[in-house]
């Protein structure tokens, strides 16, 4: 970014933590925030609140209302210029008369594609794009993954001790980390579209899959169980929970027939799917299953053996490890099973590492190369 822009980071800043307050509510559509000001002043601000409800730039410029006459709008996203659920915002940008566009990053959606950001230009507005560009790419690269491709972006996560165990010999877990930790992570269910475990998490710790915030109503994403022989008890949480909890189990043609039906009758929906050579449940055909149901994020909560399959086949995008200060010992339950790696080569690498320090706990985030 030009240092002649520097004046305009801190709005494209306020822009994008206004943006945050859609996480859990817009997706599939992206995070917006928008800041509106004139002569230094804020006259008008807001960020996209619903799936299907007017964007951030619409709700920016009814607070600014005529302030908005001669004022330069911050958006994080290019404004669009296609009708989907809502008229295009292109258009209301030009109604309201504002002098200057500052957007933090071009729209990925091929439906918009540097469109309404020519349009803006060609009426005469001055347009600038790049201001905070990495921050804006990294609040939606859910959307950016999804809308490019239609395939979910998948984050790995798990708390796990010092020493990368998740449990102890006999399988207890609860709980290695401290409730900072976990209501960290319980925000991370609230941002996915869903959480996927696998069937040995619903045997072993029969878990509710649902989000618990101390300080407001989380959203409960879709409850994905991958279960290639469906095992699934029908007396698990999962099971008695589906009809007020949208519940997905994914198996394969192994399944008996009797069990689907028993789980459908209990409000649990069931898909077939491919199966690998081994016969368990093909993630990639998974992964398509759920992109083509609109789900953008996916944040796994399986155990070993789903966590290795879906870093083996290259399927996760992102990681995000809970770390306490805790040692269970080679007996205890490793965080990720083998992966077949022989050499230093065939290891998997990750890059952009932060962390964070929780309570005790330190969360550390990564991404897979490519």
């Amino acid at each position: 970014m030009p240092d002649d822009h520097a004046v305009d980071v801190p709005y494209m800043q306020q822009a994008l933590q206004l943006a945050q307050g859609g996480v859990g509510f817009v997706s599939p559509n992206p995070l917006v925030g928008c800041v509106i000001v004139r002569d230094g002043v804020v006259v008008g601000q807001g960020y996209h609140q619903q799936f299907g409800g007017p964007h951030a730039e619409v709700h920016a410029l009814q607070e600014a209302g005529t302030e908005a006459h001669g004022a330069v709008l911050y958006v994080t996203l290019e404004p669009c210029s296609h009708t989907g659920k809502t008229p295009p915002c292109a258009d209301a940008v030009l109604r309201s008369g504002v002098r200057r566009v500052v957007a933090a990053m071009r729209d990925p959606n091929p439906l918009v594609a540097g469109q309404g950001l020519a349009r803006l230009a060609a009426a005469g507005i001055a347009v600038t794009v790049g201001v905070c560009e990495a921050e804006a790419r990294k609040t939606n690269e859910a959307f950016i993954k999804y809308i490019t491709t239609r395939r979910p972006f998948v984050t790995l996560k798990s708390a796990i001790t010092l020493d990368g165990k998740i449990a102890t010999r006999t399988g207890a877990s609860r709980w290695i980390t401290g409730e900072a930790a976990r209501q960290a992570g319980h925000q991370l269910r609230h941002a996915a579209d869903a959480m996927l475990v696998g069937i040995g998490t619903v045997l072993q710790d029969d878990p509710l899959l649902t989000t618990r915030l101390p300080d407001r109503q989380g959203v409960n994403p879709l409850r994905v169980i991958v279960d290639s022989t469906l095992r699934v008890p029908l007396h698990s949480q999962v099971a008695n929970t589906a009809p007020d909890r949208r519940t997905l189990v994914l198996t394969t043609a192994r399944a008996a027939a009797t069990q689907i039906e028993q789980l459908r009758a209990r409000g649990v929906e069931v898909v077939c799917l491919q199966a690998y050579d081994d016969g368990r449940v093909d993630l990639e055909a998974a992964l398509r299953a759920l992109g083509e149901r609109g789900i953008a994020s996916v944040l796994v909560e399986g155990g070993a053996t789903l966590s290795a399959t879906l870093l083996q086949r290259r399927l996760i995008d992102k990681v995000v490890f809970f770390i306490a200060p805790k040692i269970i010992g080679s007996d205890g339950v490793s965080v990720v099973g083998a992966c077949g790696v022989d050499t230093m080569e065939q290891v998997i690498t990750l890059q952009g590492l932060v962390g964070q320090r929780l309570g005790d706990d330190v969360m550390l985030e990564a991404y897979l190369t490519v």
